[in-house]
């Protein structure tokens, strides 16, 4: 592959936004309502910074009509049919890559975080979107690698930022140890470094700590990164840990990142007690915006200000996503950013 590969960062501008819409009948069957109604929220929040490309099992005129009368321009919607096994866009998206300064969508093999889940269907959604023609102008590879967006984070410039438990999880590229991992990162993504987390972790998340979740790249000298300032809470010694080594990181330049704690929100439970790994370190960066997962939680407010902090020069947005929440991820899980590049080329 040649070198001219980039992976840009989430800050660079997108044509659009992908997402996968919730199955009435799918793992939301209990609590659908709800979280319909958290997308089209989510949806309308990402309308004003960028169009959307949307899949949806069925009844996607029923779907658009109801977008526009939210107030989503018609301009800004593509609806398109494809099944689906659940909503986690960023996963079994695309990963977009500029080579030598044209577009080209990887599409890598999702297979249910290592198993854990069925995921035939949503293996074959950026296929089929690519065939009906949803990112015209781009180029489609398949990739047979797991990889999942919300395991890599870069700044754009060649450094990848990841945790070793995701990446190294013996259920996704059994055949490839660390270095071949890295050095498959590498070719195919252009990067020239990856920065690994040995620590970090929420509790009741089941993609083994996707990065995203974890730590985030706001601009290239700048990390957000989700703490715990509670000793007595289990997370405690987890994100104390990935703090700690963050602190340790240095830019390719060798100075080290400025750093940005972002509060930890009380405790969200299922039906069973279990812990949902609710977190604001799954934000969405969007064109002129950055949008915020929040949960009815005092916290709210302190996160969106840190984030402001981070980002001075964009509107930041809450979303709720308590309901989201429910299935185990927030925003920017659902989501998958599609860069924006010159159509003359």
């Amino acid at each position: 592959m040649p070198s001219s590969t980039i992976l840009p960062a989430e800050w660079h501008p997108q044509a659009a936004v992908m997402l996968t819409w919730p199955r009435a009948d799918g793992d939301f069957a209990g609590i659908f309502d709800a979280v319909d109604a958290n997308f089209v929220e989510l949806a309308c929040a990402i309308a004003q910074f960028a169009p959307l490309i949307i899949s949806r099992e069925n009844e996607t005129v029923g779907l658009q009509q109801r977008l526009i009368e939210a107030g989503i321009p018609p301009d800004r919607l593509w609806i398109y049919a494809a099944a689906s096994d659940d909503v986690w866009a960023r996963d079994h998206g695309p990963i977009t890559v500029f080579r030598n300064g044209a577009p080209v969508l990887l599409d890598f093999r999702f297979n249910g975080w290592g198993g854990k889940f069925s995921a035939d269907r949503d293996n074959l959604i950026t296929k089929k979107l690519y065939a009906a023609g949803a990112f015209e102008g781009c180029t489609l590879e398949s990739v047979d690698f797991v990889l999942e967006g919300g395991g890599i984070e870069s700044d754009g410039i060649g450094t990848l930022l990841t945790t070793e438990r995701c990446l190294l999880a013996p259920t996704r590229n059994p055949d490839y140890d660390k270095s071949g991992i890295e050095s498959r990162l590498k070719l195919m993504l252009g990067v020239d470094r990856v920065l690994w987390l040995k620590h970090g972790d929420l509790l009741g998340d089941d993609t083994d700590g996707h990065i995203d979740t974890l730590a985030r790249f706001c601009s290239v000298d700048t990390i957000a990164y989700q703490a715990c300032e509670d000793t007595s809470d289990p997370h405690y010694a987890l994100l104390t840990g990935m703090a700690q080594e963050l602190a340790g990181l240095s830019r390719a330049d060798g100075q080290p990142y400025r750093l940005i704690p972002l509060p930890l929100p009380a405790p969200i439970v299922d039906a069973d007690g279990r812990r949902l790994p609710a977190g604001y370190a799954n934000f969405l960066i969007v064109n002129g915006g950055v949008l915020v997962p929040t949960y009815d939680d005092p916290m709210d407010d302190l996160a969106i200000a840190h984030l402001r902090e981070a980002f001075p020069d964009r509107i930041i947005v809450g979303v709720n996503c308590r309901a989201l929440i429910h299935q185990y991820g927030s925003l920017h899980c659902t989501t998958m950013q599609i860069p924006a590049f010159d159509r003359r080329r």
